[in-house]
């Protein structure tokens, strides 16, 4: 190997370097929790990157969750039983009700500003009957809508932008309006109904 090409080897070696010590200081300043409110409950401990918020095997139904995000911003909404979809929420608000024995059904979780250029966010619903169900990533719906069924528990990761993650399946079923509802069930209007 000649000098040139490996002056190019060691510049393209540093430079990797410094795109690898950015992301790692990136997600050191990258913090996050969430905690849900669950029946028989109340709001529960706050977990951490893949911790699963909310109880499983228990038949309770989650009513509400927030998530803090510092070093970054953060948006959610949730789908609530006789409500549909809620308008998004920021971190450390919360999104869901709490004392109005009403069932969250779906979530939405996305990042925004600088974080989601340089983070992906993936997360996960255990729900009635059907337990965990797929990853949804940056912002698409977890859980179901149109079906009565309880989101149960929750999982969220926060990843470097282009991680691979097995996204395990499918992460959202949406039964199709009976005709009579006027709540707002599709998330966005380029979400097929099935």
């Amino acid at each position: 190997m000649g000098l040139i090409a490996m002056k190019k080897l060691f510049t393209a070696l540093i430079g990797l370097l410094i795109v690898a010590q950015i992301q790692i200081a990136a997600a050191a300043q990258l913090q996050f929790n969430y905690e849900v409110f669950v029946q028989n409950y109340g709001w529960m401990q706050s977990v951490g990157n893949g911790e699963a918020a909310g109880t499983t095997g228990k038949g309770l139904r989650m009513e509400a969750l927030k998530i803090n995000l510092t070093g970054g911003t953060i948006e959610y909404c949730v789908h609530v039983q006789n409500y549909g979809w809620q308008p998004w929420k920021s971190s450390g608000e919360v999104a869901g009700t709490s004392g109005k024995s009403l069932r969250l059904e779906a979530v939405r979780v996305r990042l925004t500003g600088d974080a989601a250029n340089q983070f992906d966010i993936y997360y996960r619903t255990h729900v009635q009957n059907g337990g965990w169900l797929g990853w949804a990533k940056n912002g698409e719906p977890a859980g179901t809508t149109g079906a009565g069924l309880r989101m149960e528990a929750l999982q969220i990761q926060i990843v470097p932008k282009g991680t691979a993650v097995n996204r395990g399946g499918q992460a959202f079923y949406q039964a199709k309006p009976s005709g009579n509802s006027k709540k707002n069930d599709n998330p966005e209007p380029n979400i097929p109904m099935i």
